[in-house]
């Protein structure tokens, strides 16, 4: 579940103006030691916009402690587990999340790659999900591939990419037409005939590879490696970490 020294964040509603807290006590540090108050659009957390939104809006949400009712405070609290993961899962192995959970009085390690919350920080004694992605057009093979995990879909829920419904259809309507392109130009490869059909599916690889490093965050690394089909003018390689181009590895 964790990567290296990673660093600490604390996530609870209602203790101040921002539910985010950070320590540096390690994985030693204990509750009472979250005591830097880190706002929600800190770049050292580097949480999408969205996300900083909704972490505001759940605190703002908090309900009155003389008053709430025991269904207010279930449903908080739902809210703020949806929440948790989802910001874990953006901050991936290099930072720890814990969640105070306000209803029974704990806090939880909330998983980055498995959604699930736990007693401790290393639950898993290895990353549960790929971290560094290639994407390669291939005729007849899934479209990503991460070593160790061999090739895989978009919405293999095994990798655990949680990727939107429109770029797991785009993802797959990209690798149906490098079949069918490649069945088209088996006979006339010698002739380019389909050159300009193979640099589009080319770009099109590259503008699916950059969007689906933004959706995963720097929690993994996105290598575009072209088009295995397409002759010398579409193989590549680039790699994205979030928004980021970096080197490869």
């Amino acid at each position: 579940m964790t990567d290296g020294n990673p660093e600490h964040l604390f996530i609870r509603a209602g203790a101040g103006r921002s539910p985010l807290y950070r320590t540096d006590a390690g994985m030693a540090s204990r509750r009472e030691d979250f005591t830097r108050e880190t706002a929600v659009d800190d770049p050292a957390v580097g949480l999408p916009p969205d996300l900083a939104r909704e972490l505001t809006e759940w605190a703002q949400s908090f309900p009155d402690r003389g008053s709430v009712s025991r269904p207010a405070l279930r449903k908080h609290v739902k809210r703020g587990l949806e929440i948790a993961r989802r910001v874990a899962r953006f901050l991936g192995p290099r930072w720890v999340v814990r969640y105070w959970d306000e209803q029974h009085q704990d806090e939880k390690f909330v998983c980055w790659g498995c959604d699930r919350f736990h007693w401790t920080a290393d639950a898993h004694t290895n990353p549960p999900h790929p971290l560094d992605i290639t994407v390669e057009g291939e005729a007849g093979m899934d479209p990503l591939r991460a070593e160790g995990f061999g090739y895989f879909a978009p919405d293999d829920p095994a990798a655990g990419l949680h990727l939107p419904d429109d770029l797991v259809t785009a993802f797959k309507a990209w690798g149906r037409q490098i079949d069918e392109t490649l069945e088209l130009d088996l006979p006339y490869q010698e002739e380019d005939r389909y050159a300009d059909e193979w640099q589009r599916l080319f770009i099109e690889g590259r503008d699916l590879s950059e969007r689906l490093a933004r959706e995963l965050g720097p929690a993994r690394t996105v290598t575009y490696k072209g088009l295995a089909n397409g002759g010398l003018a579409t193989l590549t390689s680039e790699t994205w970490q979030g928004d980021q181009q970096v080197k490869p590895h």
